[in-house]
């Protein structure tokens, strides 16, 4: 089956999974900047066309601003998306998960020369192909992927309790195993609980930690102080 959930280890030890976009979603979003630069040209063009030589000539160069640096600004200062990417939920991202800088951008960029190649993104088509990760050689110059952007998800509603920090280090299952408890809680009687979190309390790192102990943790995994 093909897989395109690639896993990337952090220097933190912490393992993230990227999905990898594929040729189809890429080419609509392509489509979709295209048209949006189309109507920019055509908004420009009615405007400076009236003033003959003059405004051919600022028409070129905002036609050579807004194909160049247009992906390139809303890479970098809009998570690696374009509003073409945006509708279709995608990022630029480096091959290590890490948003998308200059230079990279700059680079994946400037190279859609070679991939537009013979014509309609041919060379780049091929690339993508060719590799696992769907990269046009823009992207395997500037070490970046295209990826779905995951959308948050809200925390759970947890039950009051004053947080409390844990006594010792939780990793990431330890954290979910108790802020899914807690969620949980709700739907329990205090009885059965209780009896849970007794078995949950090992995790929380006090084998007699109470049920009010172990909301705290929670809490405090959930972010409140």
């Amino acid at each position: 089956m093909l897989d395109t959930i690639r896993a990337i280890e952090t220097p933190e030890g912490v393992t993230i999974e990227l999905r990898v976009a594929g040729p189809v979603p890429r080419a609509l979003a392509w489509g979709i900047d295209f048209a949006i630069r189309a109507v920019l040209y055509m908004i420009v063009a009615g405007v400076v066309l009236r003033f003959g030589k003059l405004g051919q000539g600022m028409l070129l160069i905002t036609v050579f601003l807004l194909e160049w640096f247009y992906p390139v600004l809303f890479e970098v200062y809009r998570n690696g998306a374009t509003p073409g990417k945006q509708a279709l939920n995608l990022a630029v991202v480096q091959d290590d998960g890490i948003p998308v800088g200059w230079s990279a951008s700059m680079v994946r960029n400037l190279l859609r020369t070679i991939d537009l190649l013979p014509f309609l993104y041919g060379c780049g088509l091929v690339s993508m192909m060719l590799g696992r990760d769907f990269k046009r050689l823009g992207d395997i110059a500037a070490r970046t992927v295209v990826v779905y952007r995951d959308k948050a998800r809200p925390l759970p509603a947890l039950p009051e309790a004053a947080p409390r920090h844990p006594p010792v280090p939780l990793s990431a299952s330890e954290q979910q195993a108790i802020v899914a408890f807690a969620a949980r809680t709700r739907r329990l009687t205090v009885e059965r609980a209780e009896e849970l979190a007794q078995i949950v309390a090992a995790v929380g790192g006090a084998s007699r930690a109470g049920l009010n102990e172990l909301l705290g943790y929670a809490r405090y995994i959930a972010g409140e102080r």
